[in-house]
């Protein structure tokens, strides 16, 4: 349902894998992996505003308040975002908004599944397991961003985790990618940044332990039309 089979045959996968094992980062590149007429629907979720709210994250802390945020410095704040909100809220009950909600949210389930992490696990050869993860749900959500809002150099390497998953669902992305902003800059090595542009249905995976693993977003820019950036992060761990 959720997959698009023809690029999960063993062939792209043992492609993903030498992919992954040339990379600095080790980190994989999928364009169209999900069926683009379900995530239609989950689209049309992420475009309802009631559904979403602000995150905050310091280099020193997570999930900060508004009063803790003024007092922290611009150099110590590393996260401003929106983050999906799995219930629908009581002001939009209507049928209809509680089954488009319920498409997005199968599809957060989908990607803990056995099926995908059994995906995941042949393409890093590793074994991905939710047993010790003590609420594997939160680990997996949609964000937005707006032309205010950042994502500064960080590390997503703790301890057990072995693969970091982004998807984007921006349709319509601007054409001329170098004037539109919100791009994935991977650290790289030697000096070499590398740069992916957030576009519909592109799927990046990479071993946040990997050598240039850290990673930040670049801001959107005047130039982009689109109000916000859309992507789901989702994080992966061995025993």
């Amino acid at each position: 349902m959720w997959l698009n089979k023809e690029k999960t045959t063993n062939a792209a996968i043992r492609s993903y894998r030498q992919a992954l094992l040339h990379a600095n980062p080790n980190f994989v590149v999928i364009d169209h992996l999900f069926n683009d007429t379900e995530l239609n629907n989950v689209i049309s979720t992420l475009l309802l505003d009631n559904n979403w709210h602000t995150q905050k994250h310091s280099y020193s802390a997570l999930y900060v308040d508004n009063a803790k945020w003024q007092k922290t410095s611009k150099k110590q704040r590393f996260v401003q975002r929106d983050i999906w909100q799995r219930t629908v809220p009581s002001s939009d009950n209507t049928s209809a908004a509680i089954a488009l909600n319920n498409s997005a949210s199968e599809f957060l389930a989908y990607l803990r599944s056995a099926e995908f992490i059994a995906l995941l696990s042949k393409i890093f050869k590793v074994y991905l397991t939710d047993i010790n993860v003590a609420n594997p749900a939160i680990n997996t959500n949609y964000f937005r961003l707006a032309a205010p809002d950042f994502v500064n150099l960080h590390a997503d390497d703790s301890p057990g985790r072995e693969v970091c998953m982004l998807l984007y669902l921006n349709k319509h992305w601007h054409s001329n990618l170098e004037n539109n902003g919100g791009e994935l800059v991977f650290k790289g090595t030697n000096n070499c940044p590398i740069k992916i542009a957030p576009l519909y249905n592109r799927c990046v995976l990479f071993d946040p332990s990997s050598a240039g693993a850290e990673h930040w977003v670049n801001a959107m820019t005047t130039e982009n039309t689109q109000k916000y950036r859309y992507n789901v992060t989702s994080w992966y761990w061995s025993l």
